[in-house]
């Protein structure tokens, strides 16, 4: 399988404190890999990291081949690395549809743009039938569907995608990940997920990495890591 993203021993940093202590990772093109972990384990840290935002870091990033970790976040957002962060950052006062075309702001083909603007709605219906409705009136559901279609506005070969279950209730979470479901089998669209819901992401997910006190302790298919008692018993609650 073809590597999309490759992570080589990286550490990062807020000012002096030392939250990633080297750290190794790929990404499958056309895959979703899931990373675990109990709060405050870096994961949120990693896929900053991986974008350079917010975070000093060393170490090596390649994306596609090429080294990234030297760029700007918005150098490494236009090579194609979409990133939905934790809080989702939506534009409250905006309309949904002006979140979305936000999204796509990079892009000049109009007639594309429209055309994954519906393909969007497409994905997520609820969206479609709030597309005039401000961005802070939505549910935090439909919030999270709108911060993972903004990004996808942008076209992204690789999604950063950050706890999307958060404070959402199960069936929107469930609604959610079989989206997600699609859009990487139509889109091809390869994930690098952050979740602590460690069960729903293992049902998505290729292969998932474990992470803990920002070092990988575990790193398997997500069958092996499903069957590993030291997972099922921590994270599964089996």
């Amino acid at each position: 399988m073809t590597r999309i993203l490759e992570v080589r021993g990286l550490k990062a940093h807020y000012g002096s404190t030392e939250v990633l202590h080297g750290i190794d990772l790929d990404v499958e093109a056309g895959k979703v890999t899931a990373l675990l972990g109990a709060n405050g384990a870096g994961k949120t840290t990693t896929l900053r990291a991986i974008c350079h935002f917010q975070v000093k870091t060393s170490g090596s990033v390649s994306f596609k081949g090429e080294r990234i970790d030297t760029l700007s976040t918005e150098q490494i957002a236009m090579l194609g690395v979409g990133h939905v962060p934790d809080g989702r950052g939506t534009f409250l006062g905006l309309t949904t549809e002006e979140n979305l075309r936000l999204g796509s702001h990079r892009r000049g083909n109009s007639q594309e743009v429209a055309q994954d603007l519906e393909r969007m709605y497409g994905y997520f219906p609820r969206l479609k039938e709030r597309r005039g409705q401000q961005a802070g009136t939505l549910s935090g559901g439909e919030q999270q569907m709108l911060a993972i279609a903004r990004a996808l506005m942008a076209r992204p070969t690789l999604l950063l995608l950050d706890e999307p279950s958060f404070g959402l209730a199960p069936l929107v979470v469930k609604d959610i990940f079989t989206i997600m479901r699609r859009i990487r089998d139509e889109q091809k669209v390869s994930i690098l997920l952050v979740e602590q819901n460690a069960r729903i992401a293992l049902e998505l997910a290729d292969s998932a990495y474990l992470l803990e006190t920002g070092r990988i302790v575990k790193h398997g298919s997500s069958t092996e890591m499903r069957n590993d008692d030291a997972v099922r018993r921590a994270y599964l609650g089996e």
